[in-house]
């Protein structure tokens, strides 16, 4: 079995395993506490692996993985719709609490799944494993795409890793998420940070970098996003107060 062939198996698998695992939430063979950690821990795998496969695809025919991989879909899109008839059957036999609804448990249990990523996130940026970190993040937007946390601090890690790597296309995806954060979310001042950084660390970019740093002191930001730019405000000349 070639690698592409292991990494796509790998994905089958871990997709079959959130949906076994819904159906059990849903038929209450599972609390929702520990679907919330089986799904935030498959969601992240199976960013890492998509990662895999888009570079071992980069060295593999494209017609041949075309052939091949439209073959294993069909296979996946039969097994899920089969798996998502037998998930709708138990959810509308399934008896509810007054007040509750299908909609409100699956966004509920979409806003823990979502937490428990960004809370890994964290843990794994601090130590030093940034692959595990953005595959997190990938899993965040994957079901928010507009979290503008997870757009944040991947932007400014893909922005870290390409400048260090000199592959400027990750570069650019880096700058491109932290400005779509900025657009999402103009009033928070950790995007604007981390954009005037981006700004200051490339060359010709230190008015940019002064402007953002100014907006984001104007935001009123926590004392931790204060302690976090205090550095690069002092390089790019910008008083904190």
């Amino acid at each position: 079995m070639s690698a592409s062939e292991t990494l796509e198996d790998e994905i089958v698998l871990r997709r079959a395993s959130i949906y076994d695992a819904r159906v059990e939430l849903a038929a209450g063979e599972l609390s929702p506490a520990a679907f919330a950690a089986l799904e935030a821990r498959e969601l992240a795998a199976i960013a890492l692996c998509e990662k895999k496969l888009e570079d071992v695809v980069k060295v593999v025919p494209r017609a041949k993985i075309a052939r091949r991989r439209r073959k294993r879909l069909l296979y996946v899109a039969l097994g899920a719709f089969s798996v998502a008839i037998i998930l709708l059957l138990i959810l509308q036999l399934s008896p509810r609490q007054p007040g509750n609804s299908i909609t409100g448990n699956i966004a509920t249990s979409n806003a823990t799944t979502i937490n428990r990523l960004l809370d890994q996130a964290q843990i794994d940026v601090a130590d030093g494993d940034t692959t595990a970190a953005l595959a997190a993040y990938q899993g965040v937007l994957s079901l928010q795409p507009k979290n503008v946390q997870a757009l944040t601090q991947s932007g400014w890690l893909d922005f870290s890793a390409g400048s260090a790597d000199q592959d400027l296309a990750v570069v650019i995806k880096g700058e491109q998420q932290i400005e779509k954060a900025i657009v999402i979310a103009p009033a928070n001042p950790a995007p604007h940070l981390y954009y005037g950084i981006v700004a200051l660390s490339t060359g010709g970019n230190s008015a940019e970098a002064t402007k953002q740093f100014r907006i984001f002191l104007a935001l009123k930001p926590s004392k931790a996003l204060l302690t976090t730019a205090a550095p690069w405000l002092k390089l790019a000349g910008v008083a904190s107060s």
